[in-house]
């Protein structure tokens, strides 16, 4: 059985959710990659139990991370089972549900039948009695988003999560979903979107700022632009890479240009002259100022995960790094 370090805590930052009394590791580990029955199950128990003796007490899963879909879950659920059991309270586990998750008009978007069905089904997989955090995956066009926001309250109501959160809804889509939880007094803590250096859209939405005035906080995903935003793309395009394979519907050899190229190149001579890594100023950037509370990263190894926990030893930026940043990303 897995004794976990005894000073994990010691050097870690926990950020407080908006103005809940939740707080995050400032990286959390997310399991969309690299938890499916295709990987390896003694990889995920040294990424899992590595990320906890770092102090990352987040874990972040789906309904249909894998693949096949669920296997995520089930995976962490045995790995929870047999290494982490001892340890249940220290942790943070969230899943969701929005995404396409099984066959036929119940498998899908936003609908009470989904969404709590598809939850009872994640706490079988995971072995748990409820999650610290359940999250409506995205928006649903065709469902009242009141359906939508009563199943999540439904789900603290019954004691199958402790608080609830939304992903890839929009200010406008959140305004909304808000206006709904807060007359309900559910525990509405946490927003998780798409948000990166060369991902800056919930600034132009004011998802950002709307966030922070009515006191939720925010956890982003894809810090790291899924690997550009590393030293993987610095010389080109790797054949075994997630672009060389084309192995992802979200970064594609088309995306990644040769301008894009050039802006990864600007970035990286930034992040030098700050000791940092390409990857290191990423995630620093993101949680630069205090304006998010968590960065959800993705690790295939180990040393991934020791590398990118040190952004941390510098999260501060000169006015002057954030122009010579912002221009970079502006081709200038």
């Amino acid at each position: 059985m897995y004794t976990a370090n005894p000073s994990r805590y010691s050097t870690m930052r926990y950020n407080r959710l908006g103005k809940s009394g939740l707080k995050l590791s400032a990286l959390s580990l997310g399991l969309w990659h690299n938890f499916g029955d295709v990987d390896s199950i003694h990889n995920m128990k040294a990424l899992i139990t590595k990320a906890f003796d770092l102090g990352i007490t987040h874990f972040d899963l789906a309904n249909n991370y894998g693949p096949p879909p669920g296997s995520a879950e089930k995976n962490f659920g045995r790995i929870l089972k047999e290494e982490l059991s001892a340890y249940r309270d220290e942790l943070i586990i969230s899943t969701k549900a929005g995404y396409t998750m099984w066959e036929g008009p119940y498998g899908d978007f936003g609908s009470r039948k989904y969404l709590l069905s598809s939850l009872d089904q994640s706490l079988k997989r995971l072995g748990l009695d409820y999650v610290d955090i359940f999250y409506h995956h995205r928006p649903d066009p065709d469902t009242p988003i009141e359906e939508s926001m009563l199943a999540l309250d439904s789900a603290v109501r019954q004691g199958k999560a402790l608080y609830v959160g939304l992903s890839n809804y929009n200010k406008a889509q959140t305004k909304a979903a808000y206006a709904i939880l807060r007359e309900l007094k559910t525990p509405f803590v946490i927003h998780q979107p798409s948000y990166s250096i060369l991902n800056r859209w919930i600034e132009k939405d004011g998802l950002k700022d709307y966030a922070h005035d009515i006191g939720i906080g925010l956890i982003a995903f894809s810090p790291l632009a899924q690997g550009m935003l590393t030293s993987r793309y610095l010389t080109g395009i790797p054949e075994d890479s997630r672009a060389g394979r084309g192995v992802s519907p979200f970064l594609t050899r088309n995306q990644i240009t040769q301008e894009q190229l050039a802006v990864i190149a600007k970035l990286n001579d930034i992040a030098a002259q700050r000791g940092q890594s390409l990857a290191q100023m990423a995630l620093s950037w993101v949680l630069r100022e205090g304006g998010v509370a968590s960065v959800l990263i993705g690790a295939s190894k180990v040393s991934q995960l020791e590398e990118n926990i040190r952004c941390l030893d510098n999260t501060a930026f000169s006015a002057e790094e954030l122009k010579a940043i912002d221009q970079a990303v502006a081709g200038k």
